[in-house]
């Protein structure tokens, strides 16, 4: 499955505008831009790194460069769960920092028009800070992700340490 998406993905390098590699959290899915991902990955041994925040899990080798992985379950405050067969990592450069996001599944590659993106609702201040918009999909949606902010600058201070 995951091998699928990486094709798609490098298949759709030059026509990345308004494409969405969308995952699933739980019941929620979510949409990230395609020009952040670099791989998709299954779950790798993971190295714990102390005096990190709880939901960056700690680091991982791949194929000799080292990747910090963040839990996005952990990062949006969601309970643990289990890894499993589906769990992947979504490696994303954000602020020439790579990081690899763990996921509970990758869905598809999806097209969004600009047209089809809502902004969220404003429920409280401080609310919503990871999610850039909302995608309309038929009937379904997809929280379309805002990258930039899922690392705060305490964040990529010790992310570029660790690199």
């Amino acid at each position: 499955m995951a091998d699928v998406v990486v094709q798609e993905l490098l298949d759709q390098e030059d026509t990345q505008r308004g494409k969405y590699l969308t995952f699933a959290l739980g019941n929620e899915f979510y949409g990230i831009e395609i020009k952040y991902v670099t791989e998709i990955i299954g779950v790798q041994p993971i190295t714990e790194i102390p005096e990190l925040p709880e939901y960056i899990r700690g680091i991982i080798n791949l194929r000799g460069k080292i990747i910090p992985v963040m839990d996005v379950r952990l990062r949006f405050k969601k309970p643990f769960k289990e890894y499993n067969d589906r769990t992947c990592v979504i490696v994303i450069d954000i602020k020439d920092i790579s990081i690899g996001l763990i996921i509970d599944s990758v869905s598809e590659v999806l097209s969004i028009s600009d047209e089809e993106i809502v902004p969220p609702p404003d429920i409280h201040k401080g609310g919503n800070k990871y999610i850039k918009g909302i995608g309309k999909v038929g009937s379904d949606v997809k929280l379309i992700l805002d990258c930039d902010k899922l690392l705060n600058d305490d964040d990529i201070e010790n992310l570029e340490s660790i690199q």
